[in-house]
């Protein structure tokens, strides 16, 4: 919640507790990866998506395409598209 509403320095705090709390859950690591990404912290942005992509079970992670939901709420999606989607990008996944 804390990144859609563009509080990145408090989502990278919390989801770094996730993180650590549970290491092996590939969508924490996705989100983080966009944290450290809109934080300017690009080598732990493309640590943390590499490290999602490794623990995922499908291919979700290799790029935006694959990524973005085809529905959902619009003004949500707005959010989830300026910040999640954008750090995703700093983060070095690719739109195709």
């Amino acid at each position: 919640m804390h990144l859609l509403q563009s509080r990145v320095d408090q989502a990278v705090l919390w989801l770094e507790r996730v993180r650590n709390a549970i290491p092996t859950h590939s969508s924490i690591r996705s989100w983080l990866a966009s944290a450290y990404a809109l934080n300017g912290e690009t080598e732990r942005a493309f640590s943390e998506l590499a490290e999602a992509r490794r623990l995922s079970s499908d291919d979700r992670y290799t790029s935006l395409a694959r990524l973005r939901p085809s529905s959902g709420v619009p003004k949500v999606r707005a959010l989830i598209e300026t910040t999640y989607f954008a750090g995703q990008c700093k983060a070095g996944m690719p739109e195709e």
